[in-house]
């Protein structure tokens, strides 16, 4: 009987901690199901100087621009909120970033691809501008390092005829070798000019497929290249010949049309001509009006009509 009693109770106690612990663990999970069920809330407000992203090609570069833009807000901004003398991060929050996907060159200095902060230093007439290797600092370094500014130049102020409340940052003549990272805030333009690789990445794209067997499409696209770069023009003649050739079968009216332009660009005036009608009678029925009047205006020029 008391082995009975013994064996009883033992088994008593393992049921009650089992119970116990089960009940422990049940409450603990449902702690964790009410942590889940409420997260701590977050007020969704905007930014007092919002950030901004701009992409734009500049020949066969993209240039990316990442910025923050403060508003004037009724404030003086250059020579009071941007002190002159003093070097300004260019934007507001973090680093403004400007991202080249290939080697440019800023007053004469060649800059390895990749991204650069933008830094400045207003003055009444002129800036400074420095783009600095390290990008991740909130505002300026906390110990500035002449070592890491890979680019300097400087840069008259422009004044407008009107205020601009948001700082902006735009990217102005575009050219496909060339453009102007532009800084416009309050009265004031100041342009960072840069040129791109573009004519030697180009040249070297069509020797390659001119070693080959080119389409229609490769020749009209040397000869326009050529036409537009002030290259051999004669050489431009052959090709846009060829790609007029190839699609005889098939003609098409922009491609007709850079074939009269590429010929009067040559001197020859009377294929300018036949080619242009020809652009001109496939527009018309292509319902395209800009072809329709492009072509018109340059027959008038040349005589023709």
């Amino acid at each position: 009987m008391k082995k009975f009693s013994t064996k009883f109770f033992s088994t008593i106690t393992i049921l009650t901690l089992v119970f116990f612990t089960s009940c422990q663990n049940k409450e603990a999970k449902e702690e964790i199901k009410e942590e889940v069920k409420a997260p701590v809330a977050q007020i969704a407000a905007p930014q007092p100087s919002p950030f901004s992203k701009m992409e734009q090609k500049v020949g066969l570069t993209d240039v990316t621009v990442e910025y923050s833009r403060p508003s004037m807000k009724g404030r003086a901004i250059f020579g009071n909120l941007v002190p002159y003398g003093k070097t300004w991060r260019t934007g507001a929050n973090a680093n403004t970033k400007i991202t080249f996907s290939t080697d440019v060159t800023i007053n004469g200095k060649n800059l390895t691809k990749g991204a650069y902060a933008l830094y400045s230093l207003p003055n009444k007439d002129s800036w400074e501008l420095m783009l600095y290797k390290d990008t991740d600092n909130s505002g300026n370094p906390k110990e500035w390092d002449d070592a890491k500014v890979m680019a300097k130049t400087s840069a008259e102020v422009l004044k407008m005829p009107m205020k601009v409340e948001t700082f902006t940052i735009t990217l102005d003549d575009l050219t496909n070798n060339s453009g102007v990272i532009g800084l416009v805030w309050e009265d004031v333009y100041v342009g960072l000019p840069f040129t791109v690789p573009t004519d030697k990445a180009v040249m070297a794209s069509i020797d390659e497929v001119m070693k080959g067997e080119p389409n229609a499409s490769a020749y009209y696209a040397a000869a326009v290249y050529f036409k537009t770069a002030d290259k051999d023009v004669n050489q431009a003649v052959t090709w846009v010949d060829k790609a007029i050739e190839m699609t005889k079968d098939d003609p098409k009216f922009w491609m007709l049309r850079q074939q009269a332009l590429i010929h009067a660009k040559a001197g020859k005036k009377e294929s300018a001509i036949v080619a242009a009608k020809k652009s001109l009678e496939l527009a018309k029925k292509a319902g395209n009006d800009d072809y329709v009047k492009m072509n018109t205006d340059s027959l008038k020029e040349w005589g023709a009509i």
